[in-house]
């Protein structure tokens, strides 16, 4: 299947969000770090990352990371383009005490206070995704 970034963000937010309302914390946490991934590996095409078609991946591997490694990349893409004053993220990254392999840890080890700093993050993310939409970036 192709890579769809910014459905990928959209959907993995919204189901997020439905998690949280439910109080399943584990699971919230997950989604809220693929959808600022993906949220932000659209804005990085937007802004110039090269993209290999034929691997359907990014082509520098820096630019495969997770949520926790790729807030980074993020704003050196963004510190290169001429619109990127206006699609930046605050400091320092929601995202640095998460990991992908934390799909396997037990849901006790989550709680609200994590997830919402993380649900911030993600919020972040999908707030610059609307508006590069709506400034004709997307």
């Amino acid at each position: 299947m192709p890579t769809d970034f910014l459905d990928a963000h959209q959907r993995h937010w919204s189901d997020a969000e439905w998690l949280f309302n439910d109080q399943r914390w584990a699971n919230a946490d997950q989604l809220y770090a693929l959808a600022a991934e993906c949220g932000l590996k659209r804005l990085m095409l937007a802004v110039g990352m090269p993209f290999n078609t034929g691997k359907d991946r990014p082509d520098d591997a820096l630019d495969r990371k997770h949520a926790e490694g790729i807030w980074a990349r993020y704003e050196s893409y963004r510190c290169g383009h001429p619109l990127g004053t206006a699609y930046v993220l605050p400091a320092p990254n929601p995202f640095s005490d998460w990991h992908i392999s934390q799909r396997y840890a037990h849901h006790s080890d989550f709680d609200p206070v994590r997830v919402k700093a993380h649900r911030a993050g993600a919020a972040q993310v999908s707030h610059l995704i609307k508006q590069a939409a709506r400034d004709g970036l997307l």
